[in-house]
């Protein structure tokens, strides 16, 4: 794992020397590349304080950081001193990279992910998060009655990949999903897909996502009032509409889907009205794949420990935030690499388990077994649990459910 940080991260941090300088920052005992590799670090081992992480520095290497006498109130104060925006600037330098990398393997990918990235030039998925609670150790934090929130994230994410393609940060835990929109719209792509939940459902955006070429599919709120203007398709079980909603300036054409699924009424909008171009079984299976940045925020949480905060202030927050998505990112390289060796999609994989077998594969290296860790990973993939167990109650997909939901004694 030092060997892939080192190749992934360490040259994007050597690129951000001249942002280091700019910013009026000298090198020191504790500068960005040292800190880099102790956040890094600290998230990967677990390492429950910033004790612990000052004896671990004073007696070892970690990463490409050397040993060094340092204490624990200087390494306090770099936490709360050392400009986040280097992190952040480390972690979008690497992510396009790792992008490519995605592109050039091979592995299978569900049918509706793999026809949505061969009909759009990026498809994405945007979702908030609220972080949670800070410690009251130090500051002014110590006399609030409770323990307060760390802030609110939105991340936009890759769905083939599942690499974020940005990631937002608002230190208010109470920011309201809306209050991202301008900064997702500046770096989405013309023909680009993008999957959102109903907390973002907003008309006007709506009219801004078509003008700026950009498709997208998200849920329909139970109140929406709207006027039909030509029917698609009408079966028992699958509706298909062109609708107006809005009102004014709001005022648009847009296409509602209606599914019945298991006694109740699934309800979906998207600006692309031809059918022929998002047929209705990949606009619902597309959407359903939406969750799949509430596994990234899962893996981030609770496996990498970003529900668990060490320092109370806001810069050290930032830059735990950011090392753990740079964290993120790297395992889900390691992730998708034994996936295009076991042939398998990434789905079929834990990440988790491929996290937790790194303990397995660091004694089979230390005892000479093995040297190779997408190697050693691929060739026991079940044992280790890398492989996820088949579920007997699986849901099937919408591309084999809404056929059927489409065909009835009325309309063969």
């Amino acid at each position: 794992m030092q060997e892939r940080l080192l190749e992934i991260v360490h040259p994007a941090t050597l690129a951000q020397v001249n942002f280091f300088y700019d910013l009026g920052l000298r090198e020191r005992s504790l500068g960005l590349f040292v800190m880099l590799a102790l956040v890094l670090e600290m998230i990967w081992r677990q390492i429950g304080s910033i004790s612990e992480l000052t004896r671990i520095i004073q007696r070892e290497a970690v990463l490409w950081a050397t040993p060094r006498q340092v204490s624990q109130q200087a390494l306090s104060e770099r936490l709360r001193t050392l400009p986040a925006e280097l992190f952040f600037k480390v972690l979008m330098e690497i992510l396009p990279r790792l992008q490519q990398r995605w592109q050039q393997r091979q592995r299978p990918l569900p049918e509706e992910i793999a026809w949505a990235v061969a009909h759009y030039t990026a498809v994405q998925i945007v979702d908030g998060s609220t972080l949670d609670a800070l410690v009251r150790k130090v500051g002014l934090l110590r006399d609030l009655p409770q323990n307060p929130l760390a802030g609110k994230i939105t991340g936009l994410l890759h769905l083939g990949s599942r690499l974020p393609a940005h990631i937002w940060y608002d230190a208010d835990p109470q920011a309201h999903d809306q209050r991202f929109w301008p900064r997702i719209l500046a770096v989405l792509q013309a023909g680009s897909l993008l999957l959102m939940d109903m907390g973002y459902v907003n008309f006007t955006v709506f009219a801004q996502l078509t003008a700026q070429s950009v498709t997208f599919i998200t849920r329909a709120k139970s109140n929406l009032a709207y006027s039909v203007e030509r029917v698609l398709c009408r079966t028992a079980a699958v509706h298909d509409s062109i609708v107006w909603i809005g009102k004014g300036e709001t005022r648009q054409r847009i296409r509602l889907v209606e599914v019945l699924y298991r006694g109740r009424w699934y309800r979906y909008l998207s600006n692309e009205l031809d059918p022929e171009r998002l047929p209705i079984a990949y606009l619902v299976a597309l959407y359903w794949q939406r969750w799949r940045i509430e596994d990234a925020y899962a893996v981030a949480k609770r496996l990498l420990g970003l529900a668990y905060f060490w320092c109370g202030s806001q810069n050290a927050v930032e830059l735990q935030l950011w090392a753990s998505w740079l964290l993120y990112a790297v395992l889900v390289d390691l992730t998708d690499a034994v996936a295009e060796a076991l042939t398998q999609p990434f789905a079929a994989l834990s990440m988790e388990m491929v996290y937790r077998s790194l303990y397995f594969f660091t004694g089979a290296y230390q005892r000479g077994e093995a040297t190779d860790v997408v190697a050693y990973f691929a060739a026991d993939a079940k044992s280790l649990g890398i492989l996820k167990r088949k579920r007997k109650t699986a849901q099937p997909s919408p591309l084999l459910i809404i056929p059927a939901l489409l065909t009835d004694s009325s309309n063969p």
